[in-house]
């Protein structure tokens, strides 16, 4: 009779642990005898099953509370599986050693059965302890390492894949936030009058770059401008505070961890760097330079750099995953509702009224690559010979602007708005 397949169906509880198949006259062996006889005996509500070794001997190893308990020395036969289905409130600590990544055992025909160790929660896993050749020693099921996530199989791996062309654009999406709110604030703050707003924004670029450059740095790989990271499968990723398993719905196994490591922290790390380059270096430019403003508006951009900086920190840290996922839309909609602002409150109603200034043309420019920019997170490029002329459709709502200002006449609408009809 070969048996494949070791099911809590075909289970058969010994007589010593029944106590309803003894032997008559024979009395039930003691705790200590019980322990002597099958390694590491424990039915402190847990689930008790056999591991067994390649060799057929069986060996006690306990995890969580699914815990392996080798009974006898005898071979891995249904027989000789034992399971006690009952709750716990701790789990029960332990090692687990796997060979070649499987945990199997042989019965006593030879035939190899696949036991394999349940691990809580959607995030936890076993950590390894120590590798040698083809033989892993995994440690409990628990939270993984920081640059760690859990496999298909509840093992901790580290995170070796390279971002991609996605993940890339959404942290450069996140880098922009904070350039483009400087640039905003600068020249709300400067004045038509002022000077100073032009080196403003090249200091404020400049703060951006370096800040972006040093967190790349600083990331693993240190010293290089390249990042591991492990790949986004799904929103829950970002929210693995969420998936902290609670097996008696009393006690949580806490397995928090980066699962879309450095996705998430790499950001916070980012505008801690913007806000120290801030710090050093735009207070002492502005002081030196803001002439044509009063001493009390000379700080004002910085001052609300420190309102913003908060504010983009606790939406990473509350929305980070919803970010991930819509950040190519919300580029896209922001991006065509500031310009159509900007040209009305321009009274822009020509190309001619678009080409008298330079600043109107880089404004217009800029708006333009946010659309590119959107556009390709939301194709992502997969098709290249598909996707690329979509780019052409960049300039369409500034030129439908343009077509269609003559019908809505802007100059009137804020003249009008001006007078209070």
């Amino acid at each position: 009779m070969s048996y494949k397949e070791a099911s809590v169906a075909d289970l058969v509880l010994p007589a010593d642990v029944s106590g309803t198949r003894r032997q008559a006259g024979k009395p039930p062996r003691t705790r200590s005898e019980k322990q002597s006889k099958s390694g590491d005996f424990n039915f402190r509500g847990r689930i008790i099953q056999t591991r067994c070794s390649q060799t057929g001997a069986c060996n006690s190893i306990s995890l969580w509370h699914f815990s392996y308990l080798g009974v006898g020395a005898g071979l891995c036969s249904p027989q000789n599986i034992l399971a006690a289905a009952v709750f716990a409130r701790k789990p029960h600590r332990g090692r687990e050693k796997r060979n070649s990544g499987t945990s199997t055992c042989e019965n006593y025909e030879g035939n190899s059965v696949d036991i394999q160790p349940a691990c809580l929660g959607l995030y936890c896993g076993k950590t390894l302890l120590f590798k040698n050749g083809s033989t892993e020693i995994y440690g409990e099921c628990g939270v993984c390492p920081r640059g760690q996530r859990t496999n298909a199989q509840k093992y901790c791996q580290p995170c070796t894949e390279s971002p991609e062309l996605y993940d890339w654009l959404y942290l450069g999406f996140m880098a922009m936030l904070p350039l483009v709110l400087h640039w905003f604030f600068i020249e709300w703050y400067s004045g038509k009058k002022s000077s100073s707003a032009l080196f403003q924004h090249i200091t404020a670029l400049f703060e951006c770059s370096m800040a972006a450059i040093i967190t790349l740095l600083v990331s693993d790989p240190v010293g290089v401008l390249y990042i591991r990271s492990c790949r986004v499968l799904m929103l829950s990723d970002w929210y693995t505070m969420l998936y902290n398993p609670s097996p008696d719905y009393v006690t949580t196994v806490h397995c928090t961890h980066e699962a879309v490591y450095p996705l998430y922290t790499i950001v916070f790390i980012y505008y801690a760097f913007c806000l120290v380059f801030m710090m050093l270096l735009r207070p002492l430019l502005v002081k030196k330079i803001a002439c044509g403003l009063g001493k009390s508006d000379r700080f004002k951009s910085i001052y609300a750099a420190l309102y913003f900086f908060p504010i983009l920190t606790v939406l990473q840290a509350v929305g980070g995953g919803l970010l991930y996922y819509a950040f190519p839309y919300i580029i896209l909609v922001l991006s065509l509702v500031t310009l159509a602002v900007y040209m009305s409150a321009s009274e822009i109603e020509n190309c001619y009224d678009l080409l008298v200034r330079k600043k109107r043309l880089i404004v217009l420019f800029s708006h333009w690559l946010l659309h590119a920019y959107g556009i390709i997170s939301i194709s992502r490029v997969d098709k290249l010979e598909q996707d690329l002329p979509l780019l052409a459709l960049v300039p369409t709502p500034a030129l439908f602007y343009l077509f269609t200002a003559k019908f809505t006449e802007p100059s009137r609408i804020l003249s009008e708005g001006a007078n209070g009809h």
